[in-house]
């Protein structure tokens, strides 16, 4: 497996970039000491909850929200720390297990009937722990290019314990400080192996430098650390996997297939859909096939 192409965004920073929501919808934006994360409200229907990827924007979402919110009521979250949103006052040592626990918390006081979580890479794993966690809150999963233990993608056989000395020297890189050039050059280089498309990298490279940095190192540790395997067998929703392919990650589909399909083991209803010709940003590379893909795992026929 070649890590340089394959989900390389987890190791480094999971950015996004799309055009921004309308100002009267940041407006509503609200952010609690108790709900690590805003929410802002769109359209109306059936609830659709969707989460961005690490130190990505609600914004990641806007094509996909212009095509859904005449049909359902959409719920954009945007992550403390990430991209700018305002961090909690004090960044948490632990970031996804809050975050799962506040989501599903948001579901019950919000009055949410079966919501779809929809969530990219880090935000499709929380997709899968609040599914897992209370599985009679959740109506339907759809993950986006996300895997259930992220060191799958270097070591088939990785377990917590072999992952975690990697985990623990990634965050304490990352809680180095750096010259600003350096970081973003290396931004720019990372951006470059996770979006195909060219035009939108600049944008990316901003959006990760305005992340909180204790906050997104905290969640890589949580996430190369988190094995939600064990877990799958907790959902009863059913859940969609969508998933990028590209010559360039040097190994043939059927081997990224195999990953995918290998590490879904134990989840009772799940569908998965390759979208090829994309890098781990599949709402920006092919937003059209995107779209469709998302639509057609909403209908209840799915």
């Amino acid at each position: 497996m070649n890590p340089r192409f394959f989900l390389p965004a987890l190791l480094v920073a999971s950015l996004a970039f799309a055009p921004t929501l309308s100002q009267a919808a940041e407006d509503t934006a609200i952010q609690t000491a108790a709900q690590p994360f805003s929410v802002v409200v769109e359209g109306s229907g059936p609830d659709v909850i969707l989460i961005p990827g690490l130190a990505s924007p609600r914004s990641v979402w806007s094509d996909l929200a212009t095509k859904l919110k005449a049909h359902y009521r959409l719920h954009l979250v945007q992550i403390a720390g990430f991209a700018g949103e305002p961090v909690q006052k004090e960044a948490p040592e632990q970031v996804m297990q809050p975050v799962a626990t506040a989501l599903s918390r948001y579901i019950e006081t919000a009055h949410l009937r079966k919501p779809t979580v929809i969530g990219h890479s880090i935000g499709g794993e929380l997709a899968l722990m609040v599914a897992s966690e209370t599985p009679d809150e959740v109506g339907a999963v759809i993950v986006v290019d996300a895997l259930p233990f992220y060191p799958l993608v270097f070591n088939p056989m990785a377990t917590r314990e072999t992952a975690l000395p990697h985990a623990t020297a990634l965050r304490q890189a990352l809680l180095q400080e750096t010259p600003e050039s350096q970081r973003r050059a290396s931004q720019q280089q990372t951006i470059a192996s996770m979006v195909k498309t060219p035009s939108a990298r600049p944008a990316l490279v901003e959006a990760g430098l305005k992340s909180d940095r204790k906050t997104i190192a905290n969640a890589l540790y949580d996430d190369m650390t988190t094995d939600l395997r064990p877990a799958l067998s907790k959902i009863t929703a059913p859940v969609t996997v969508i998933y990028a392919y590209d010559p360039v990650f040097g190994v043939p589909a059927t081997a990224i297939d195999k990953v995918y399909r290998t590490s879904y083991t134990g989840t009772a209803h799940v569908h998965f859909t390759r979208i090829d010709d994309s890098y781990h940003f599949i709402m920006i590379d092919q937003p059209e096939k995107f779209g469709r893909a998302v639509e057609a795992a909403l209908r209840p026929s799915h």
